[in-house]
């Protein structure tokens, strides 16, 4: 048997639509075709196994207690999730029985890992292929089954999103004790979760927010003047130049070389009026803008929080709806912005496409100059996976909400950029030494649009003030100061992050390292978590009460603040972590040894202990276990299915587990059955033809099993 693994039910079902038919649907999978061509599909539900709580390494480690830490593992464990246990056993079978085996899982590293760490889980000896899908269009989704490679070509990539996986564990598990229980010594309350990517990003918040709170603003000094050339043409009107310092006042000068004291400033200015001097520089050219490249995520995010006010998780979940109801765009989890160069093929049906589904950039489309080739389409600079692109499907399913439109009109400017004319900048300069005082005077105008014609701007930066154009003096010619002015100015503090800014700070956190050797290394890599978990770290910071939104500003809580405080710079700072994940990516290359990598965190994590070994026993006892979300403890509570553990940070977080002998009471004395299409709790139901089961989620989910004795059938239930 041939078995494909999606990631998802929604690629499962993508995979099965490429596939021929007939097609039989059970529980968990779906068979396509007959005799020696016929396939299963299935899928995970994401992860369906988690790392181990510490208690099954240790029943001691239940409890929360200083002199258990740090706590390391022999040798690693994961468990069955409990809310998709019957998907789980149903690969189980499927993979015991199949011949050859399709990795399907999203192109990334955690798509990677995901679906190797079932295979592994059940052992198998079938060889185990692996299929890369971006576009979930019909045709895009055949044209990769057709194109499956050997899954051991990604095993370092398998072998990094492990690594990764258990140094958060390592990391999170140990330090959140670690400080959770100094803080409770301390009279405090709750959970203080320390992560090894949140911790450093809420590490930046903390930081600015108490530079604003701390900033003093000091006043400076702009001095301009007024010049004009001495022979008298109409064509070489007056025009004003700014002063630039000059090493002989830099004990006057800030670190932004600003001018402090007045009377130096007074003194600058009146040397130079009514004084000749002559131009020393002047500089002019018409300087070509090739359009900006397709969008990545974190592109995508940064761009759609700036224009659209839009967090970066809402940007994520609207993007991966387009993607997987709709499939109007790629596979929107992609790091890169370039395209494989045979895309370039597609670039008449995808720009048509786009003209269908956004009728306001169907003008836009019909410019559009399809002979051009950009810098875009580069194979070497595609590796799993590429920009983000709309697709050729020319209809949504359904109609697209608002912020799906606004997306996925983005998503089809920046592609529609590649196929736009070079936008043209004139730009001058003219420098003017008098009385040994230097000024300069810049001009910046778009002489010709370009493909600028397709980007959007805010509306308050729509109405730019128009400046006159500087005139064309040659170097050496003469002019005449009119006049000069000292104006004041008060330094400002920098602004507090909003989601934009702090995405871009992740990003590029090579700006806020201080190291400059480390900077250097930090520029080469992609910064601070990856394009598939940044928007969810800044999730988990607001969902702890790190961080709190003040209208479009993220800010810091007291508790976030307490937390940073108190922890080690080497933890709060963005540089070791940064290169961690820049030895991930090494790891991924083959450059590095994942067992290497977890032995020096394992250092490191005794470092920040220190002696917790040898304290006395005053820790968190409880037998409750972690929550899968958090970590933090859980307790338990009363549901309509019964008993169940719930996170004690409700609700700031929702994690639930299920009792070991918990029996729900649906009337069946049986533990919920997820649903077979959207995976809520099934319900037993009574209707005008007996009973049946039907979806928790009605009517949002219409599904419908019959009844067995008690239990849903494996078959679905006919409409009626």
């Amino acid at each position: 048997m041939l078995l494909y693994i999606a990631e998802k039910p929604s690629l499962g079902r993508a995979i099965a639509a490429a596939l021929p038919g007939p097609y039989q649907k059970g529980q968990g999978w779906i068979r396509c075709g007959t005799g020696n061509d016929a396939a299963t599909v299935s899928w995970c539900i994401g992860h369906l196994l988690e790392p181990a709580e510490p208690a099954s390494y240790n029943p001691a480690w239940k409890a929360w207690r200083q002199h258990d830490l740090p706590m390391f593992p022999d040798k690693w464990q994961v468990t069955p999730k409990d809310s998709v246990r019957q998907q789980l056993k149903a690969l189980e079978s499927l993979i015991r029985q199949a011949d050859t085996i399709v990795h399907a899982g999203d192109p990334d590293r955690e798509g990677q890992l995901l679906v190797d760490e079932v295979i592994r889980y059940f052992g198998t000896k079938a060889p185990v292929k692996r299929i890369l899908i971006n576009d979930l269009t019909p045709a895009a989704v055949a044209k990769a089954i057709q194109q499956p490679r050997d899954n051991l070509e990604f095993r370092r990539l398998s072998h990094s999103a492990l690594a990764r996986q258990r140094a958060d564990w390592l990391y999170g598990i140990n330090l959140t004790r670690f400080y959770t229980l100094n803080y409770q010594q301390q009279g405090q309350q709750g959970v203080y979760s320390v992560g090894r990517v949140q911790t450093p990003v809420l590490g930046l918040v903390v930081e600015r927010d108490n530079t604003i709170e701390n900033f003093e603003p000091k006043p400076y000094f702009r001095i301009e003047a007024r010049f004009k050339a001495q022979e008298e043409e109409v064509d070489k009107q007056a025009f004003t130049a700014r002063w630039l310092p000059d090493e002989q006042f830099q004990d006057h000068l800030d670190e932004e070389n600003r001018l402090l004291d007045r009377v130096t400033a007074e003194q600058i200015a009146a040397s130079i009026h009514s004084r000749p001097g002559s131009v020393i520089e002047s500089r002019f050219r018409d300087r070509p803008e090739a359009p900006p490249l397709p969008l990545s995520l974190s592109a995508l995010q940064i761009e759609a929080g700036r224009l659209f006010r839009m967090g970066a998780k809402d940007v994520l979940d609207t993007a991966q709806n387009l993607y997987e109801r709709h499939q109007l765009i790629t596979y929107p989890r992609s790091d890169s912005r370039y395209l494989p160069e045979g895309h370039y093929a597609q670039r008449e049906q995808v720009t048509g496409a786009i003209g269908r589904v956004s009728p306001d950039l169907a003008d836009a489309r019909n410019k559009a100059d399809l002979s051009r080739r950009t810098t875009a389409w580069n194979d070497k600079k595609v590796d799993a996976h590429h920009a983000i692109i709309p697709t050729s499907r020319t209809a949504p399913n359904g109609k697209l909400s608002e912020a799906e439109q606004k997306i996925y009109g983005l998503v089809s400017r920046y592609f529609l950029m590649q196929f736009s004319a070079d936008a043209i900048h004139r730009e001058g300069r003219l420098t003017v030494r008098v009385a040994e005082q230097r000024f300069r005077a810049t001009e910046t105008a778009v002489l010709e649009p370009g493909w600028k014609t397709l980007e959007l701007k805010l509306r308050d930066n729509q109405k730019e003030t128009e400046k006159s154009p500087l005139p064309r003096l040659d170097e050496g010619e003469p002019v005449f100061c009119e006049d000069s002015t000292v104006s004041e100015r008060k330094t400002q503090p920098p602004q507090h992050f909003t989601d934009a800014t702090l995405l871009s700070a992740m990003t590029n956190i090579a700006r806020f390292v201080t190291d400059p050797e480390l900077r250097k290394t930090l520029r080469e890599t992609d910064g601070l978590g990856t394009e598939a978990t940044r928007a969810n770290i800044i999730d988990t910071l607001f969902k702890r009460d790190y961080l709190y939104r003040d209208s479009r500003q993220i800010r810091s809580t007291d508790k976030g603040k307490a937390l940073i405080g108190a922890l080690p710079k080497s933890v709060s700072k963005p540089d070791r972590t940064a290169v961690w994940e820049a030895t991930l990516e090494s790891i991924r290359r083959g450059e590095d040894d994942p067992r290497e990598f977890l032995e020096t965190l394992k250092a490191e994590i005794r470092g920040f202990i220190g002696p917790a070994a040898d304290a006395p026993d005053t820790g968190l006892q409880t037998n409750a276990p972690n929550c899968p979300k958090c970590r933090s403890p859980m307790a338990e509570r009363d549901g309509k299915f019964g008993r169940f553990y719930a996170c004690t940070r409700y609700p700031d977080c929702r994690g639930t587990r299920q009792l070991e002998d918990d029996k729900p009471q649906d009337g069946t004395g049986q533990k919920p059955i997820p649903c077979p299409h959207c995976f809520s709790p099934l319900v037993r139901r009574k209707g005008k033809k007996g009973w049946f089961w039907g979806c928790s989620n009605f009517p949002a989910c219409r599904q419908t099993l019959d009844d067995e004795d008690g239990k849903p059938a494996t078959r679905l239930r006919k409409s009626t």
